[in-house]
């Protein structure tokens, strides 16, 4: 008999945790941080921290701090903060078969809980982390199932945060459906291609995805109803191997680019098609990217925010082609205007190829073909993007991400204590856990 979602919350134990859901729990550990620590500095990270301050101060249950910040909201206002603030630089992990991501609404949400409680030791944190990603994968493929149209991560990480929290204040069986049932109800169905078609501070839905699901907890402890949560009964498919089987170990890619996962095998193949034959941005006059539908509605050939580069296509295929990287030097607003960019750019043709789009299920495939100004074309096969199980990032890539996005806002010394923390935060004790929380919650 499948395992019901509710028993697996309250009975997984730090013990219960193989290797292999550790070892992605520290990785998408730094590799988050790193990217909050470059969103701190963006206007969307501090719009929402005011909007967040305006509607969710301190309340009864206690104070938390935003990431990387340091002031005080109500665990709900720190978590929605925090989550549009990880959200504003397209560069956390992510998940491709629900087509989104949930460390951008678990991590916040997670940290809040840790800051708010303080007696967190780190096999705690750890189990909490497991199942608020689990059950949030498990639910955005029931969703993504059911569901005509896609909706962004906010409305099943919603789900999964719930767990997390409700776990945590020691919510029982019955309690824990009816908060799973809250979360999944008032999660936010936000139309994700609207975004992607219009681009602002909307992103993925994970600002509202994580304050729901911490606010889902509350309610339920309170004795509020919701249960069921369809997504997690009436779709045996996704969880009858729950327990057994770790989605989050299967599932889970990184993203070497700040921008949309879409761009990333065409920026992939662009960037190998420049090294391979040696070539400069001058020599090019023409770029043609053939790739699946949806990611040919990223377009994007001028943008004029960085909402619209995070949703772009052209241009980010273009910087690759020009600089040779895409890191955080990109995301500087002068990246929008540069004039060599730009060429590349208008020069880039998109085709929505059939067969590509049939294929891009729980893969994303691009092919690019660079005409030169000396009339001869040079192309590269039809590729999927680097950072799925695949072809993973190394540590040691990931380590150089998050170096690349923390150090110029953290300062090294900092920056380096955290990664050290990180890949021990499971076995932390609660001091040590908490000077996680310090640095990783404090300003810089």
């Amino acid at each position: 008999m499948p395992l019901a979602f509710q028993d697996f919350a309250i009975d997984l134990h730090a013990d219960d945790l193989p290797q292999e859901v550790l070892a992605v729990l520290r990785r998408s550990l730094l590799d988050t941080l790193g990217v909050a620590a470059v969103g701190s500095t963006t206007r969307m990270a501090q719009a929402a921290r005011k909007g967040a301050a305006a509607v969710f101060a301190s309340g009864a249950a206690g104070d938390a701090r935003v990431l990387m910040n340091g002031t005080k909201l109500s665990a709900a206002g720190a978590a929605m903060a925090g989550a549009f603030m990880v959200d504003s630089i397209d560069a956390h992990d992510g998940t491709s078969p629900c087509k989104g991501h949930a460390g951008s609404a678990v991590f916040p949400a997670l940290f809040a809980l840790a800051d708010m409680k303080q007696d967190l030791q780190g096999a705690d944190f750890a189990t909490l982390l497991a199942l608020a990603y689990e059950v949030s994968y498990r639910a955005g493929l029931a969703q993504h199932d059911s569901c005509p149209d896609y909706h962004t991560s906010g409305a099943w990480t919603a789900v999964g945060v719930a767990m997390a929290w409700a776990r945590a204040l020691g919510c029982d069986a019955a309690t824990l459906r009816h908060a799973a049932g809250i979360a999944e109800y008032h999660g936010p169905r936000s139309q994700m291609m609207r975004c992607i078609d219009h681009p602002t501070m909307l992103r993925d839905g994970v600002g509202w995805g994580a304050p729901t699901g911490v606010t889902a907890a509350f309610l339920a402890q309170a004795g509020f109803t919701g249960a069921p949560a369809l997504t997690c009964e009436d779709a045996p498919q996704f969880w009858d191997d729950l327990g057994a089987a770790w989605r989050l170990v299967e599932d889970t890619h990184y993203k070497p680019y700040p921008c949309c996962r879409w761009a990333h095998p065409a920026i992939d193949a662009a960037q190998r098609l420049m090294k391979q034959h040696r070539l400069h941005h001058a020599q090019i006059s023409a770029v043609e990217i053939k790739t699946f539908h949806n990611a040919t509605r990223l377009a994007g050939h001028r943008p004029q925010t960085p909402d619209e580069f995070a949703y772009a296509i052209a241009f980010p295929v273009a910087a690759m082609i020009v600089r040779g990287q895409l890191g955080a030097a990109e995301l500087a607003p002068e990246t929008l205007s540069d004039p060599d960019i730009l060429r590349v750019s208008q020069a880039t043709k998109l085709i929505d190829d059939p067969h590509l789009t049939q294929i891009s299920h729980g893969k994303r495939w691009a092919a690019v073909s660079l005409t030169l100004t000396d009339g001869r074309s040079v192309s590269a096969p039809p590729c999927t993007p680097r950072g799925d199980r695949d072809q993973p990032l190394s540590d040691t890539e990931i380590s150089e991400k998050f170096h690349l996005f923390a150090d110029p806002v953290l300062g090294e010394t900092r920056a380096l204590e955290i990664e050290k923390l990180c890949a021990e935060f499971d076995n932390l004790p609660a001091d040590g856990l908490q000077r996680l929380c310090d640095l990783a919650l404090s300003a810089p």
